[in-house]
């Protein structure tokens, strides 16, 4: 039996890796907390990305609201949750309570964290 992963994967560190494998140069090496931890140079991506760079308060759509920067940091935040069936809740097929026969799942919880969970298992599979 596979072992199930207890976390999800940190958002962060995979973007700098995907950033990384476009633009090798701007990957870096920085000090925190006294681990050696790669990091995007921003000037050098700048320089990169020149000629497609939105600078300051030029015109461009935006979709934002409070708390915006708040949110993108919990979306790359790693969690250590899980799902777990409640088999005393479970409808089956038949209609009969405890029955775990379906082919369908009705998911309760935190939307961030249950999509979190659920990305990596069903990636390409919806």
């Amino acid at each position: 039996m596979d072992k199930l992963k207890m976390h999800s994967l940190d958002g962060v560190e995979r973007n700098i890796e995907l950033i990384g494998k476009l633009f090798p140069n701007v990957i870096t090496e920085v000090m925190r907390d006294g681990k050696v931890e790669h990091a995007i140079d921003f000037d050098v991506l700048r320089q990169e990305l020149s000629d497609s760079i939105v600078e300051g308060r030029e015109e461009r759509y935006q979709f934002t609201w409070p708390d915006k920067k708040k949110a993108m940091l919990a979306a790359n935040a790693p969690i250590t949750a899980t799902l777990r069936p409640i088999v005393a809740d479970s409808v089956g097929k038949d209609g009969k309570p405890g029955g775990f026969d379906s082919e369908n799942l009705y998911i309760e919880g935190d939307n961030l964290e249950v999509l979190k969970l659920l990305q990596e298992t069903y990636l390409g599979k919806v």
